[in-house]
């Protein structure tokens, strides 16, 4: 029978190890979303819509074991900071998976309808999102702070990327009224991916508060 301290931190590592598995997840779920716009796969499309069921299924079980956790072990100061950031990280996965789902509906609405332009930056700033969102959770589980930050740092990159999208689309619109309603919707793809990315940067800012039991505000968006 392990003692009741080597229990907590067994059930610990499980925590993270379930948090990694939902974070794979949302990761897959952003990146399905793209794939099936950009190749028009509307049954693709429809399984994203479909899987976030258990997305929000994974967030809840993980909630209930991060109370579990606190009510049954009384965990000391620095545990509890990483169950309170789990707590967190699990809502703002949450959301990047809505962002994905939505962005899955997005390419249900345009359907088999004329491409307006080929799809180049919108598959960038998904690339870039899900590439810091995986990251963002290797450095939760490897304490590593400088990296969180690093992280934060790239969110100019989708942000820059977003401005290119939407200037480019609003040309679009003011040449060809007819291209409104379809610029309009990948807009709100563009839109959904820059709010993911900012959802990365909240994760990292909880890594930064499992090091250093600080709050900090890193990623602040400009939108």
């Amino acid at each position: 029978m392990p003692v009741p301290r080597e229990s907590f931190h067994r059930h610990l590592h499980e925590l993270q190890d379930e948090l990694l598995v939902m974070g794979s997840m949302v990761e897959k779920a952003l990146e399905r979303a793209m794939e099936a716009l950009k190749n028009r796969d509307l049954e693709l499309a429809r399984q994203v819509i479909a899987d976030d069921a258990k997305i929000n299924q994974k967030r809840f079980d993980i909630e209930e074991k991060c109370v579990e956790l606190i009510v049954t072990q009384q965990p000391m100061a620095s545990d509890l900071r990483i169950i309170i950031a789990v707590l967190n990280i699990i809502i703002d996965l949450e959301r990047i998976a809505d962002h994905a789902e939505g962005n899955a509906k997005i390419a249900v609405m345009i359907g088999n309808e004329p491409p307006l332009k080929p799809l180049i930056d919108l598959p960038r700033m998904s690339q870039k999102t899900g590439e810091m969102l995986r990251r963002s959770l290797d450095a939760f589980i490897n304490r590593d702070a400088e990296a969180a930050r690093r992280i934060c740092d790239e969110d100019d990159e989708v942000d820059n990327l977003y401005d290119q999208v939407f200037r480019e689309l609003l040309t679009f619109m003011a040449e060809d009224p007819k291209t409104i309603t379809r610029a309009t919707r990948l807009i709100w793809v563009a839109h959904n991916l820059e709010r993911s990315a900012d959802r990365v940067t909240n994760i990292c800012e909880r890594v930064i508060y499992v090091v250093t039991g600080k709050m900090e505000e890193i990623g602040v968006s400009k939108y």
